[in-house]
């Protein structure tokens, strides 16, 4: 079983880079200049900011199953230059490899079946593992230091 990493959709963000900073404070968000390598990690992009390159840091819901405990939300960074990634089946995308991860294992229904904390060079088999139970419908992959959602993992 292989798995497929799932970007965020660009469209619901692209209202905000068109708000000045005192709008965007208004929604909670905050433009940003990612001010050193691998610091900022696009939610869209699947991708690091280059140093210098403009973003924003906003709260987003992630996990938004209205019957779940475990409906969850928190800050995202998104590049004003993104384009979606669509990575294909049992791709990695980098700003996932390079970092310690926590991952969080949920069914149909919004409960965590498992969770652990995986170094991301080693992320590929531990997803294709969760995967072989039936009941892993969707991974969520976080930051382990700072929690930040990354990205979510399906079947492929």
């Amino acid at each position: 079983m292989t798995f497929r990493i799932h970007a965020l959709p660009l469209a619901p963000f692209q209202p905000l880079f068109a708000l000045d900073d005192p709008a965007l404070e208004t929604l909670g968000a905050r433009r940003m200049i990612a001010d050193a390598p691998h610091s900022a990690p696009c939610r869209i992009s699947l991708a690091d900011a280059d140093p210098g390159e403009r973003l924003i840091l906003l709260n987003h819901r992630h996990l938004d199953i209205p019957s779940s405990p475990y409906r969850s939300e928190g800050p995202i960074f998104v590049r004003e230059a993104a384009t979606e990634a669509d990575p294909g089946p049992g791709v990695l995308p980098d700003m996932l490899s390079r970092r310690l991860l926590s991952a969080r294992v949920y069914d149909g229904q919004g409960m965590m079946t498992d969770a652990d904390v995986v170094e991301g060079r080693d992320l590929s088999a531990r997803l294709d593992g969760w995967f072989r139970h039936p009941e892993s419908v969707i991974i969520h992959l976080h930051t382990a230091r700072r929690g930040c959602y990354m990205a979510a993992a399906g079947r492929a």
